[in-house]
Parts: C-alpha cells; sequence; structure tokens
C-alpha cells in the first residue's frame, strides 16, 4: 500500500494538481494516480454528488407510490 506522497491530488483551494501532500488535507481531493485524473477532480466530485442525490431522492420516495394519506372512498 502507497502512502499517498506518490499519488496526485487536487487543490480544492487553488485549483492545482500536487503531487504528494503538499496542501492540509481539507483542502485536496484524492488520492488520483495520474495528474490528468486529478485535474478532472471537479468533475469526478460533481458527477458524484448527482448520483448521491439522485440515489437519496429513489430512497427517499420508495413507496411513496404505494401509499397514500388520503382516505379511500369506501372507508
Amino acid at each position: 500500500m502507497s502512502s499517498g506522497n506518490d499519488k496526485y491530488w487536487y487543490n480544492l483551494k487553488t485549483g492545482e494538481v500536487e503531487k504528494g501532500f503538499e496542501s492540509p488535507a481539507p483542502d485536496r481531493a484524492g488520492p488520483f494516480d495520474t495528474p490528468e485524473e486529478a485535474a478532472k477532480a471537479p468533475d469526478v466530485i460533481r458527477e458524484r454528488s448527482r448520483a448521491w442525490a439522485a440515489e437519496e431522492a429513489r430512497e427517499d420516495a420508495w413507496g411513496s407510490d404505494t401509499v397514500s394519506e388520503e382516505p379511500r372512498d369506501d372507508q
């Protein structure tokens, strides 16, 4: 297992790609194997956020089409 010092990171504050632990952890996204992958970090983060939001929406809506709070006419 590598220490992360040989990996690439995306600096969230500066928008720069860094090799190793140049910046504090809260300012980094990664690790990535190549500088090209690290440069795409904002796109990866946006896509993952969209996917997580969609999954949460599906989970929140689960079963909502089978349960109704309105009274039925035959009761």
